[in-house]
């Protein structure tokens, strides 16, 4: 069996793969290569339906897709589901700069990584739409440090941790991270539909 996965994003893709490899057996997860769709959903929940629809109905095979971001409490929520796109453009360190900008001397730096993962599953093979939310707890820090993952990773620390998420190898960070988290609940409330 195929499965799609909903995303243009190179650094997304291998993560997936790393995370959902071991808990699909023999399951062929392919790239999606299709149209990029309209993400104009007001939660991650919604946006990540999107993907997956979209992905789904152009390629005619179950697709998984997830979106993500950081929600900062200081910033009532921000940038949240804006988050790939925050400074106006699709580039991490531009983004990370505005974070940081925006937060400025604040000292409640508190911060949750966000994700929601789906699955579609087309017409003829019985039709269905599952979500799963996962949530990292952590804080922003001052400054970027650490050359591993992507996105906001270098400014993010993990409660419990004395580092960034891009001070961890890809192995440490995909068995605790937002994604693993919910793609970890969607398999196991939906995983026998993969197989």
């Amino acid at each position: 069996m195929k499965v799609v996965l909903a995303t243009h994003n190179a650094h997304k893709v291998t993560e997936l793969i790393a995370i959902l490899g071991p808990d699909l057996g023999g399951i062929e997860l392919v790239a999606y290569e299709g149209p990029e769709p309209v993400e104009d959903g007001a939660t991650f929940e919604e946006n990540a339906l999107i993907k997956a629809r979209a992905a789904s109905a152009h390629t005619g095979l179950l697709a998984l897709a997830d979106d993500s971001g950081i929600c900062v409490d200081a910033l009532g929520g921000a940038p949240g589901i804006h988050s790939a796109r925050y400074s106006g453009t699709r580039v991490d360190a531009e983004n990370v700069a505005k974070l940081l900008l925006e937060l400025g001397a604040e000292t409640n730096r508190a911060a949750q990584f966000v994700c929601a993962a789906a699955l579609v599953i087309p017409a003829g093979s019985g039709a269905a739409e599952y979500v799963e939310r996962g949530t990292w707890h952590g804080t922003v820090l001052h400054e970027a440090t650490g050359a591993h993952g992507f996105g906001y990773d270098p400014v993010f620390k993990p409660d419990g941790l004395s580092v960034s998420s891009a001070e961890l190898r890809a192995e440490e960070k995909n068995a605790i991270s937002h994604r693993k988290l919910a793609f970890a609940a969607l398999l196991s409330a939906r995983g026998e539909l993969l197989h």
